[in-house]
């Protein structure tokens, strides 16, 4: 049986060096490859492009040859993108980056091709369909008062989620209702984009995890991809994906 191939949005390093983390050695982390190819697909990366024309060559060939699509971490969201201007507290941004994630994500979506945000990956994905973020939880949202960009090692899980409702999460979670996460995040959802639900919230309210009422498209704030090879639900989040990207 052909493996589903998942192309991975890439990254690039800010400033150029003669050095690169291990992890980065390809623009996408090590850990998510890792856990794609044990949960049975094949991964790709994808290097954002720098031109509108090039950014819509490349989706049009790519369109029919991936099965599936997933938009790690990276750097804040740029505000522009949901209609304001830059606080700040907002951390680095990337425009060209933006542009070509949501690109990519608007044409899975077209064609039925399940996607998967993680961290950033869920911001953009409620931006790319008309949601807006908090550009710095601490500061913009006042009901917030966990930790979100946690300093403990990145595996380690550091604070609670409840799951809301029934969605891919409450299946791979089954009867549990509150798991504990990782959480390396300082931007959320602020207004949800119409065509999600929210599944799952920390304990002070902040959106931790996005669904599409399609079902086609899911994401999470935390990072799963870290924590895979300890934690046997991390590992059947991406399983699920990966069974649904076969069909």
């Amino acid at each position: 049986m052909k493996k589903p191939i998942i192309a991975i949005s890439g990254d690039r390093l800010s400033h150029s060096s003669k050095f690169l983390n291990e992890n980065y050695a390809d623009i996408a982390p090590r850990d998510l490859k890792n856990a794609i190819v044990e949960a049975g697909g094949v991964p790709i990366i994808l290097p954002y492009l720098e031109s509108p024309e090039m950014v819509a060559e490349m989706v049009q060939s790519l369109i029919g040859r991936i099965d599936g699509l997933i938009i790690p971490g990276g750097p804040d969201v740029s505000p522009h993108f949901y209609g304001e201007e830059p606080t700040v507290e907002i951390g680095s941004t990337n425009y060209l980056k933006d542009s070509f994630e949501i690109e990519l994500i608007k044409a899975a979506v077209s064609e039925k091709i399940p996607v998967l945000g993680i961290c950033r990956g869920l911001q953009i994905i409620n931006v790319a369909f008309g949601g807006t973020l908090y550009q710095d939880i601490n500061s913009q949202d006042k009901l917030a008062f966990v930790k979100h960009q946690q300093d403990s090692f990145g595996a380690y899980p550091t604070h609670h989620i409840h799951l809301n409702g029934l969605s891919a999460l409450t299946e791979i979670y089954q009867e549990q209702k509150e798991v504990l996460v990782n959480s390396r995040h300082h931007q959320a959802v602020k207004t949800l984009a119409p065509q999600f639900e929210i599944i799952a919230r920390a304990i002070d309210g902040v959106v931790e995890a996005i669904e599409s009422k399609n079902h086609n498209i899911m994401a999470v704030q935390w990072h799963p991809e870290n924590m895979w090879q300890t934690d046997q639900k991390s590992l059947e989040l991406f399983q699920k994906f990966i069974q649904n990207c076969s069909k």
